[in-house]
Order: structure tokens, then sequence, then C-alpha cells
């Protein structure tokens, strides 16, 4: 009998900026949550793990949170010399604080292999200038370049092929271009392990999902996509901020337009929903919100999810 060959995916953080609960904010949810009143889990804020072996891992993204969960994930540490750890390289799918603040947490392990586009390291060297920030820590950050629709191979993961894709959504508030997005901006991935010939498309944050985006989600065989908001207006509605959804780059959940109607249109793949705010109701797992979740055939994602493709 032969070795079962799988691609491995860790959900190492679930939720959009701040976490849940946000350590500010008393919203009906992280409210409800710390006085034990509504059926939740807390999440971190998201980044996933990524493996065609189960041993050596891509960390898609860095959150600030991100030492609290490799101390969760087991398999981060195999403890093989004084100093180690299974993260191999590091994919940054924008240039979000949420999702780059965590390499300063990472110091102690540089230099590390960096893959980002042109616009993300220009930002991470300008406004937020995390390359130059850490070249003192042992060589600090290797930059490797991704090239918008342009394929890419890692060399420790050679039977995995990253394919980036440019997506709508937008550049972070301290960018110079936040307001004038720029192809590389924002990606979405789509991982195909060659070994088995199963894929995951990836997009944490996305505004629009275009007709040539949709055909690539619709061959996937699980899409991990953007759950931010349940309504464009949520923040307002909630009343912790102005920005819609569309303004923050993310695609709301409801309605006839939302993410949720794109997914029903998928008859292959897995569908599951990750990077969710702390003012979202699919967060309470007793609420009709989160309840329609089953009717769509969708997940929610949550820190410590891990499945096999």
């Amino acid at each position: 009998m032969g070795v079962l060959v799988f691609m491995y995916i860790h959900i190492l953080g679930s939720a959009a900026g701040g976490g849940f609960p946000q350590w500010n904010c008393n919203c009906q949810n992280c409210l409800g949550f710390r006085n034990n009143q509504i059926n939740a889990q807390a999440r971190t804020q998201s980044s996933i793990a990524v493996s065609n072996d189960g041993i050596d891992w891509v960390l898609l993204n860095a959150s600030p949170d991100i030492r609290v969960q490799l101390s969760q994930f087991k398999q981060a540490q195999p403890a093989r010399q004084i100093r180690d750890t299974a993260i191999q390289d590091i994919i940054l799918m924008d240039s979000q604080i949420d999702h780059a603040t965590g390499l300063l947490s990472l110091r102690e392990g540089c230099p590390l292999q960096v893959w980002c586009t042109d616009m993300v390291h220009e930002d991470l060297s300008t406004g937020f200038p995390l390359f130059k920030m850490l070249q003192h820590w042992n060589g600090g950050l290797n930059w490797n370049q991704i090239k918008p629709s342009q394929a890419f191979r890692i060399e420790k993961f050679k039977d995995l092929e990253f394919i980036p894709f440019v997506i709508r959504s937008a550049a972070p508030p301290y960018s110079p271009h936040r307001n004038n997005p720029q192809d590389g901006d924002n990606l979405a991935l789509l991982i195909i392990d060659h070994q088995t010939e199963k894929s995951l498309f990836y997009a944490p944050g996305v505004g629009q999902i275009s007709p040539e985006l949709f055909v690539v989600m619709q061959k996937a065989d699980a899409v991990l996509v953007d759950g931010t908001l349940w309504t464009d207006n949520e923040m307002a509605e909630k009343g912790v901020g102005t920005k819609t959804g569309q303004e923050m780059g993310h695609l709301h959940l409801s309605g006839e337009n939302g993410m949720l109607s794109i997914l029903d249109r998928l008859d292959k793949p897995r569908k599951i929903l990750i990077h969710i705010n702390n003012t979202n109701p699919i967060l309470n797992e007793d609420s009709p919100e989160y309840q329609s979740l089953a009717q769509h055939d969708v997940e929610m994602a949550f820190d410590g999810m891990h499945f096999q493709l």
C-alpha cells in the first residue's frame, strides 16, 4: 500500500484586523463574548500555513498574533536543533498592517524568505519600512519578487505551484496610493499540489469577484475567501465606524451580489470563509446569519482548523 499524499492547510488565525473580541470594542459581539452571552469562539488575526508533506510549511501572511499562533501549532516547532522552525518561507498577500506586523515577531529567525509583489515591497520599504527595520537582524528579510499573474515555485516546496491573481481591493491606509489601487496591491493565490493535483484558492481580502476569478474558483478543490462583513455598511450599523466594506476592499457576504450568492454558483469546491470581522453576526453561532451558512454549504474557518486536500 502506497504512502498517502496530501496538501495540508492549517488556519492559524481566522479573524479580521483586531481579532475577536477586539480589545477596545464593545459591539454586540465583543461585549456578548466577554460576558458569556453569545455562543462564539475567540479568534486571532488571519494567517494560514500550507504544506505538501506536513513537515515544512509556507506561511501566508504574518499577523500581529503570529507568536501565539505558532505556539499553538505543534507542527511549527519540530525541535530538530537548538534553534528551529518548520516555517520555511512567507508569502504576503498584501501590505496591510494586520498581515505583515508579525514579521517583527519573527525577527529571531532572520534571515527570512519573504515573497511579495513590487507594490507590497514598496509599501514595506517606505510607509511601513519593515525591510529596512529588520536589516540588522542576521540579514533581515530576503525579498523574493512575485509578478502578478506569473506562477512561481519555492525551492523547498517543489511540488507546490503558486499562481497569483491581481484582485480589486484596497492598499493599506498608510499607503500613498490607498485611494488609487495598483496591480499588485492585493493578491489572490491558487495553490496547486502537483503530487495530488488538488488545489486551494485563497483570497482573505477581495472587493469583487471578476468573471475570470470566478472560473479559477470553480475549478479549485477548496476556496478560502473573504468573509469580513455581513453587510456593506455593517460598520456604521454597529456604530463602530463609517467606512463601507467596499471602501475597505471587502465584498460583503449577504444579498444578491454578496459573496454567498457567488459561492452558491460554485458546485465543485469546499467553501470556507476567513478574515471575519468582530462585528459580523456569523460569529454568534446561534444567530440566523450563522445558521444560514449551512444552507449555502459554506463553513466558517476557526483558529486551529486543519484540513487536507
